[in-house]
């Protein structure tokens, strides 16, 4: 972890267990009937399962498999995010938060890849997944909070269906269409 990784990390601290579970039963509340945020919502609980899987494998080619997949799910996941959520949050006055989301994805980006740098039975590579882990979620937290909700709250039946239709589109473009877990 870098000097200014650790200044931001301390300056901008995880929310706790029980606000980020209050936080992510309200984002669901909001999403009934809304296709797009209800697929980012469970593409964040599968992430969160893929950080989980990767730390807790206990060999490196179980680590390096869980690596893949978390690669996988978080590049899908942002890409569908960055080509319709993000476009439609700067569209909706949301253009400091939209740019903030495009930065961090990015960012997050270059953390996974420094991971296939690492030995991954290493506290080295542990201390650096759990770096991109505390980013992604507190990220994560920050969509959920507010920036989806806003986004949400202002878009109208025909915007949110366009959205849903589009985020499914992009999610599949790099998923495939039979991924399970496209909504």
């Amino acid at each position: 972890m870098t000097v200014l990784d650790k200044v931001v990390a301390a300056i901008t601290p995880e929310p706790s267990d029980e606000k980020i579970a209050e936080t992510r039963a309200a984002a669901r509340a909001m999403a009934s009937g809304v296709g797009w945020l209800t697929m980012v919502l469970d593409h964040h609980d599968e992430i969160e399962a893929a950080f989980a899987a990767v730390k807790g494998a206990t060999t490196i080619t179980g680590r390096r498999t869980a690596q893949k997949a978390l690669g996988l799910i978080l590049t899908g996941h942002s890409l569908a995010e960055e080509t319709v959520i993000y476009p439609a949050m700067a569209l909706d006055d949301q253009r400091r938060h939209s740019g903030e989301a495009y930065t961090e994805q990015s960012a997050a980006k270059v953390k996974l890849a420094a991971l296939d740098g690492l030995e991954p039975m290493s506290q080295d590579y542990l201390d650096k997944l759990e770096h991109l882990r505390a980013a992604v979620a507190h990220h994560v937290y920050e969509e959920e909070s507010a920036w989806f909700l806003d986004l949400r709250s202002n878009a109208d039946g025909a915007t949110n269906s366009r959205m849903t239709r589009r985020y499914r589109e992009e999610f599949e473009r790099y998923m495939g269409p039979d991924d399970p877990t496209i909504g």
